[in-house]
Formats: structure tokens, sequence, C-alpha cells
């Protein structure tokens, strides 16, 4: 399986392809796409959904996760999010994957163990589990890897889950 996270914003938009195998999992790519805070925000979005296509063209995964918006402090940042989360969720029902969220906090119970895990603690895990030399660094790239991460370790038990209710639907 093959699964794009995305660390969805507007200034700073994670992402992170993970690779699973027979053997294990592999990192094929990790970064950061930006838009110059000073643009106006049509322009900027315009930019991101650019961006965000171009990842979507060049590695097609078979998911795309996006960070579930659940619950911020700062309104101005929750409708960025929001924005570029929406992007993200179209342009990859539009190039025709499978499209997963998971809320912050089940990214990090899944990945760490612990719900309430650091950003530097979530960078080490993703670090162990994907056998990089090195912590993946921005935190952008670090929590879009954990989501794709996450739903390598959920997808199975959701399958599960899904075909049991399915099957005692009769």
């Amino acid at each position: 399986m093959f699964v794009l996270g995305i660390d969805p914003g507007v200034s700073r938009c994670g992402y992170g392809v993970v690779t699973r195998a027979k053997v294990g999992m592999t990192a094929t790519a990790a970064g950061v796409l930006t838009t110059p805070k000073d643009d106006p925000l049509p322009g900027r979005l315009a930019s991101l959904n650019r961006d965000l296509r171009a990842l979507l063209a060049e590695f097609h995964p078979d998911v795309v996760v996006v960070e579930r918006v659940f619950f911020q402090t700062n309104v101005r940042t929750a409708m960025s999010v929001g924005q570029a989360s929406g992007l993200a969720l179209a342009a990859a029902a539009e190039a025709g994957c499978q499209v997963a969220q998971y809320t912050a906090n089940e990214v990090k119970q899944a990945v760490t163990g612990y719900g309430a895990a650091t950003k530097e603690q979530v960078q080490r895990m993703v670090q162990s589990l994907l056998s990089l030399p090195d912590r993946p660094k921005p935190p952008d790239a670090a929590d879009a890897l954990a989501l794709a991460l996450c739903h390598l370790a959920m997808a199975p038990l959701q399958a599960r889950v899904a075909a049991a209710t399915t099957g005692g639907a009769r």
C-alpha cells in the first residue's frame, strides 16, 4: 500500500509518502509545501492546490490521509487549516484516491501509544518506525509521515470491522 499523508496548512502544508511492503514500511518522500504569507489568500490557495495536484500526479498514492481538524483555540488558524484540508480532500477525491482522515490525537495514539505526545516524541517514533537515520524535519513533514503510518496501522482493523458489519447485516 502506498499512502500519502497530508498535514494541512496554507503557509506550511506537510506531506509524507509511506510504502508498506512485505518486509516493512519505508518513507518514499517527505517535505513541506509553502506559500508566501504576504500574498493574497486566493493566490496562495491556488498555488497550494497546484502543488497538491502535482504531488498526487507524481506519487499516485492508493490512499490520501488528511489530518482532521478536531479542535483549534485560534479561529484564524482553524480557518486556514480547514481551507487547506478542503483542497487536499477535493484533489485526492478528484484523483480517484481513497481518502481517510484522523485527528491529531488519533495519530499520536497510533504512532506513539500516547494521544498527547509532543512533536518531538512523534518525530522520534516516526524515525524509529521508518528506520530513518535522523528525525524527520520539519515537524510538518514528520506529522504527515505519522498520518500515513496511522492509516497503515488502522486500515486492517477498519477493514475487518467493515467486513463484520456488512456480513452481519444480512
